[in-house]
């Protein structure tokens, strides 16, 4: 699977989600507010994995995602 099919597929699961989690909490922007923010962690995570900086804790740059 390419990175950007993975990247699009997550994106819109997590709209999706949020639009459900929002009309369960009766507020639809609280719910995309949620899925934004799992998402941005997400794609952090994603990257970094990506990247191979996952875990690095160096001492001289600080602690990285």
């Amino acid at each position: 699977m390419s990175r950007t099919v993975l990247r699009v597929s997550v994106t819109a699961g997590l709209l999706v989600l949020g639009v459900v989690i929002g009309l369960i909490f009766q507020n639809v922007w609280l719910g995309l507010l949620l899925a934004a923010i799992v998402w941005l962690g997400w794609f952090l995570g994603y990257e970094s994995r990506r990247g191979n900086n996952a875990g690095v804790n160096d001492e001289d740059h600080g602690i990285e995602l």
